[in-house]
């Protein structure tokens, strides 16, 4: 039988989200392993800016937002269409969904991980995407011109369909996983960068992951710490995803607690495995997730989690993980420092805590994804020939 042969559109290195650039990566690591006949070929192109070097920002000198969306919605489609063709093609995140329009749409499979990049057409008030409304209907019209489309979550599932965005009869659910740095195991050459870049561990070393857009409620996170503060003198915050806003910044200087915080640069997947085992706790303070890669990154490594009380962090996190209610700053101070005293005074209590979120985080692995994957693959493919 000769191989289905499956391109995996990823995003633009350029964009910077690392969990869309792992399940790119993933994917290309794992498709085929299973006793399979898929062959996949990895679809991204080099993104070549034309902004002079002085007039760039973010991180990394990372392009200008206008010319970001020219080469994801301008230069991404015409070079799409020169390459070679797929049996399938995998679009790897659903704000690349407009590019169902430059390939055989009915052979095309995206995974939607939440509703966010929609938000501008279903509740403006909440919009943190800055397309105008005209591009984000062009996502939305390829995502619904997929043959499927695969969500990370049940939830990000009746999102979808709750809203009249997809129809329920195009949609899958597939849980992602972790990457294999997320361990307990020590990782002696990780663990010495991550040390140079927190220092010493303390018994009240607190970390969040992930970006500081809005709906991640930073403030929630830094007037937790200030709180904390008055009782664990020790307390301190590890930050991994980019630099304060302006506004975050300041807050945590008005708080008082600037001085307890490290904003980590961008890591590779072991040092931030490191980072997780070094971690008292890891805090996931959101008001709305997709799927919430870092509860069971975190538990992978060995290291309890509070996160949000939301649908689907439980759906995630399941019993493993504590929970506290979104955007209360008083009770996530109160629910951190009662872990923190059983991990202090509990050691039996902490070790079942640290043994169980292992235990749960086993169920979401990437070779489990990409075989549930080629099921859908080999659905999408024949569904295109008959």
């Amino acid at each position: 039988m000769a191989a289905l042969r499956v391109a995996v559109v990823a995003d633009l290195l350029e964009e910077r989200w690392p969990s869309m650039d792992l399940m790119a990566e993933m994917l290309m690591a794992h498709a085929g392993t299973n006793g399979s006949v898929v062959s996949a070929n990895l679809l991204r192109p080099t993104f070549r800016t034309r902004t002079p070097g002085l007039l760039r920002g973010g991180a990394a000198g990372t392009p200008p937002t206008f010319e970001r969306i020219a080469q994801r919605f301008w230069s991404y489609p015409r070079w799409i269409r020169q390459q070679p063709s797929a049996d399938v093609y995998h679009i790897v995140d659903h704000s690349y969904a407009h590019l169902s329009h430059d390939l055989p749409a009915e052979r095309v499979v995206v995974t939607c991980h939440d509703t966010d990049a929609f938000r501008t057409l279903i509740s403006p008030a909440e919009r943190e995407s800055t397309l105008p409304h005209w591009l984000v209907r062009r996502v939305l019209s390829g995502l619904r011109a997929a043959g499927a489309v695969v969500c990370v979550s049940e939830v990000t599932r009746r999102e979808l369909v709750g809203r009249d965005l997809v129809r329920m009869d195009r949609t899958r659910v597939v849980p992602i996983g972790v990457h294999p740095a997320c361990s307990p195991a020590t990782d002696h050459t990780a663990d010495r960068s991550a040390a140079t870049l927190t220092g010493d561990t303390g018994a009240t070393d607190l970390l969040h992951v992930g970006s500081t857009i809005p709906r991640k409620r930073i403030d929630v996170l830094l007037e937790t710490v200030a709180r904390l503060a008055h009782t664990r003198p020790d307390v301190r915050l590890w930050r991994v995803g980019g630099a304060f806003t302006s506004a975050q910044a300041t807050l945590a200087r008005d708080l008082g607690i600037e001085h307890r915080i490290t904003v980590m640069p961008f890591v590779s997947r072991p040092v931030l495995a490191a980072l997780y085992r070094r971690a008292a706790l890891v805090l996931l303070p959101s008001d709305r997730e997709g799927f919430g890669l870092p509860v069971i990154e975190a538990m992978a490594c060995g290291t309890p989690i509070v996160c949000s009380d939301l649908p689907v962090l439980r759906e995630v996190g399941g019993t493993a993980a504590a929970y506290c209610a979104p955007g209360d700053p008083t009770a996530w101070a109160h629910r951190v420092a009662t872990l923190l005293d059983e991990r202090d005074s509990r050691a039996d209590a902490w070790a079942a805590r640290r043994s169980a979120g292992v235990a749960h985080s086993a169920a979401f692995s990437w070779k489990h994804y990409a075989s549930a994957m080629e099921s859908v693959y080999q659905e999408i493919a024949g569904v295109a020939v008959r």
